[in-house]
């Protein structure tokens, strides 16, 4: 089912917010350990939410006040780099920033992770 997140242009916007939802109830590792840090604005107050559906995409995390998206990446990623390079251009047309992180940094450096997080929503309030 994740494959197909990068898909959903010819989805109706029911279908995709039943993606956003399944994927929401079936997280990966990363992405249960990210939300921990981030649910209920534990992050410097910023509200984040998981799985949105923008545009022709679902996003893993955004931060609406902050325009910002977070993209985590497991290994599948290495090998569509020229996909996620399309997917980041897209939503940065829409107005926001991305920023990715591998799965095992999440895993295994959650606060570097955080701090580098912490550092892009501070630049949005300048």
């Amino acid at each position: 089912m994740r494959g197909t997140v990068g898909y959903t242009a010819n989805m109706t916007p029911k279908t995709k917010i039943r993606l956003a939802r399944n994927l929401r109830h079936n997280q990966t590792e990363a992405e249960q350990h990210l939300w921990q840090h981030v649910r209920s604005r534990r992050l410097s107050g910023y509200k984040f939410r998981r799985q949105v559906p923008i545009g022709t995409y679902i996003v893993d995390f955004v931060c609406e006040d902050a325009k910002l998206i977070i993209e985590l990446d497991g290994g599948q990623h290495d090998d569509n780099k020229q996909a996620d390079d399309i997917r980041t251009k897209n939503l940065e047309d829409f107005g926001y920033h991305v920023i990715r992180f591998w799965n095992n940094a999440v895993l295994e450096n959650m606060d570097g992770v955080l701090m580098v997080l912490l550092q892009a929503l501070e630049r949005t309030r300048g």
